[in-house]
């Protein structure tokens, strides 16, 4: 192997290739990091696995595309790390100002050969070989650590991925004047501001799209449409409406940069990740090098300072470069991990030619593998060390309790030395009555058989409660059609204690949402009786999406649709666990039916804020709901309800009520002809500044009154509010009631308080 397309490779200040420690060569600005490309006071560093590999070369550009590569350097392994170390003043004499690079590589498949050139076959034996290996040297590599990355594969003059994928017709087309750069950006040390410490049970959720957040947003300066830098001017307004976690979808950079000009193939979520430690350069306004980086930590400080945390959405369960067809396994698209160690990036298939897929998206990652472990541990260190995150909500979560390293799955959330439980540990997770840490919140599913796993997390961990989701949705939409008692409708309301309550989890472990991002909106929920996904571009068409929706348009009365999306919200709201809302459902955004809107990038899917005056009654609601929550911690528990007195209030923690102001009995509970369950709430337990705190729910078409409990010596009921008005007391604003029965009127719920 030799150095020097510039004529001037090889060693730089006597040390590149050698695997020296970043020390050696001045001080290194890797923080906690071995890997990636890191500054030191006079050389750069580059670092990375790859442990089947034979050789690996450094090549370094002075520019992100359309030109070869100044320098090519040599790389030395040692301890399983490859290595090179390059002077600043190597960089400056070949004219390099900012660092652009990437690896390529050889292995068993494709050993070094020294006749070789880009774009030769010189060397190859196979595209994969028996053990998985898929080295190509004609694909230039992003680093695995990159901490930004110049641009995304594909480019509006350059649409094809053929330049990226091996096989007979592909292997030997050179990728690297077209390829994405890694870049070796300095450390930045801007502030974050002072990251939220409180309790997750009292979070309130908001999962939204960056670039969607704004883009539709007039109060925003144009030029910060969609941006981090546009993000940032909504924490007013989100605290304002009483959200304290944006959770955003992902923001590592995904293949999005030609959502605009390509309406055929958008990835508006950004569930395809590309490198994990780069925040997207296209959600930032700053395009220069470090840019990103700089606006994503200006947008943490922002939120810190309104008391908001900020969740990433992360997707370790797959990667960008996908998986293969059965047809033609031999060609696959080789961008990054794949043409380093294929076979300990990626779960093989038992012939080692193809990949296990339970994400519905071509492949597994290797979560089995100590390679992929630590990748994901640091990553997350990363964002929340570096980049001031306080949370993650992980995609397919189960798949990263795969311990299965070739051919099968199998979740082990016991495994000490599995992501699960690394991430409790190491990052750590924030202790249940708050603190210092991060929030985990795992999508508790993967795709295929023996991949549901919804409550089976380790204590640490939060998961969305799908449960939640269909019951609630079945017991305002399906009632009548499916048999929903009373009793599963209580067990959702407590927190789920028949998923949850095991091994010290507590009710915050229960994420509680009717919509998400993936799905109706939660006015769509109850204004469409099916998906409309094969509408027309603009919107549509999609394809996926659920077909068990659980939804249903009240008859196509708007009035109907907008009580039934208030008594939902309140559902969510007066639940024990962890509330979630997705952007835009404050004021009652659509998608217009379309239920799986992950490739529609446009207007009609960006949050339309114009609603917000529209339906400024539905923001009024939405807002009273979170600021009573906030101010009840007898919504918010630290342990699981068990109907018994636990102070001197002589009030059990909660009391079900049946339709006639009864202690609901196990008949009743478990009777699905009964639509109708209330429940009262001990304040004094939770020191709440009520008594206690009553909500009645009636899901059936006829009004009910229910007698109301007496109230203690010296106390008095008095109406919070109810869905039907859409009008809730903000606290101290109550009325008292003047009788002694609470009607209820159909299909809505009624809140009251005891002081």
């Amino acid at each position: 192997m030799t150095a020097g397309a510039s004529g001037s490779g090889g060693a730089v200040d006597g040390n590149a290739g050698q695997g020296g420690e970043s020390g050696q060569a001045g001080e290194s600005d890797a923080g906690p990091f071995s890997l990636g490309a890191t500054w030191g006071a006079d050389v750069v560093h580059f670092r990375v696995r790859a442990d089947p590999a034979t050789a690996l070369e450094l090549f370094v550009y002075a520019k992100p595309r359309g030109a070869d590569e100044v320098a090519r350097f040599p790389m030395a392994r040692a301890d399983n790390v490859w290595s090179a170390d390059v002077s600043r003043a190597q960089l400056s004499a070949l004219g390099v100002t900012t660092v652009y690079y990437g690896y390529r590589a050889w292995g068993p498949n494709w050993p070094w050969d020294a006749t070789w050139e880009k774009g030769s076959s010189a060397g190859f034996v196979s595209d994969v070989d028996a053990l998985g290996n898929r080295y190509d040297p004609n694909k230039l590599l992003i680093d695995p650590y990159a901490r930004e990355i110049s641009h995304d594969p594909l480019q509006a003059d350059a649409l094809s991925a053929a330049p990226y994928e091996t096989g007979e017709l592909d292997r030997a087309i050179d990728d690297g004047q077209a390829a994405p750069k890694s870049i070796a950006v300095p450390r930045d040390t801007s502030a974050t501001g002072t990251p939220p410490s409180r309790a997750l049970k009292d979070d309130v959720i908001y999962e939204v799209n960056v670039r969607g957040l704004t883009m539709n947003d007039p109060s925003v300066p144009v030029a910060l449409r969609g941006t981090f830098a546009g993000a940032a001017t909504k924490a007013p307004t989100l605290s304002a409406l009483g959200v304290t976690a944006v959770e955003l979808l992902p923001i590592q950079e995904t293949q999005n940069d030609q959502n605009d000009s390509d309406t055929g193939a958008q990835n508006y979520w950004g569930y395809s990740t590309l490198a994990f430690f780069a925040p997207d350069r296209r959600y930032s306004s700053d395009k220069a090098p470090g840019g990103p980086t700089r606006e994503l930590k200006a947008m943490v400080k922002a939120l810190h300072e309104r008391g908001i945390k900020v969740f990433l959405d992360v997707v370790y369960n797959h990667t960008a470069e996908g998986g293969t067809s059965t047809a033609t396994p031999s060609v696959a698209q080789v961008l990054s991990f794949r043409g380093l160690d294929n076979a300990s990036y990626y779960e093989l298939s038992e012939d080692a030619q193809s990949f296990v897929d339970d994400t519905g998206t071509g492949a597994n990652f290797g979560t089995a593998t100590g390679l992929v472990r630590d990748l994901v541990v640091d990553s997350l260190t990363y964002w929340k060390s570096e980049m001031g995150i306080d949370g993650f909500r992980f995609d397919l979560g189960a798949v990263l309790g795969n311990s299965c390293k070739s051919s099968c799955y199998l979740f082990a959330p016991g495994d000490t030395g599995g992501i699960l439980a690394r991430a409790v540990n190491e990052l750590p997770a924030r202790p249940a009555s708050g603190g210092r840490g991060v929030d985990l919140i795992a999508e508790p599913w993967g795709v295929g058989s023996g991949t549901y796993h919804l409550g089976e997390f380790p204590v640490g961990w939060s998961e969305w409660n799908g449960s939640f989701r269909d019951v609630i949705r079945s017991a305002q939409n399906e009632l009548g059609t499916k048999p929903i008692t009373p009793r599963s409708i209580a067990q959702r309301i407590a927190g789920s204690p028949d998923l949850f309550d095991h091994a010290t989890r507590a009710p915050a472990a229960s994420i509680n949402y009717v919509d998400c991002h993936d799905g109706f909106t939660l006015h769509d929920e109850y204004a469409y009786n099916a998906p409309q996904n094969a509408q027309p571009y603009p919107l549509g068409p999609s394809d996926g999406g659920s077909s068990e929706n659980d939804s249903w348009d009240q008859g196509g009365a708007p009035a109907a649709q907008a009580q039934a999306a208030r008594t939902g919200l309140a559902l969510v709201a007066m639940s024990a666990g962890v509330p979630m809302i997705v952007g835009g459902d404050e004021f009652l955004r659509t998608q217009y039916g379309n239920n799986n809107a992950y490739n529609l990038d446009n207007s009609k899917f960006w949050l339309d804020w114009s609603l917000a005056e529209t339906n400024a009654d539905f923001v009024s609601w939405t807002t009273a709901l979170f600021a009573f929550r906030a101010a009840h911690p007898a919504l918010r528990p630290t342990h699981f309800f068990d109907g018994t007195d636990h102070d001197a209030n002589g009030l059990p923690d909660i009391t079900w009520l049946d339709s006639a102001g009864n202690a609901a009995s196990a008949a009743y509970l478990d009777d699905a002809t009964n639509h109708f369950l209330a429940w009262r709430l001990d304040g004094s337990e939770a020191q709440d500044p009520a008594r206690s705190l009553l909500v009645a729910w009636n899901g059936w078409t006829d009004a009910i009154s229910m007698p109301l409990p007496v109230a203690a010596a010296g106390f008095a009921w008095w109406a919070v509010g109810d869905s039907k008005s859409g009008v809730l007391a903000m606290p101290g604003k109550e009325m008292m009631v003047a009788g002694t029965t609470l009607a209820v009127s159909p299909r809505t719920v009624s809140v009251l308080i005891e002081r």
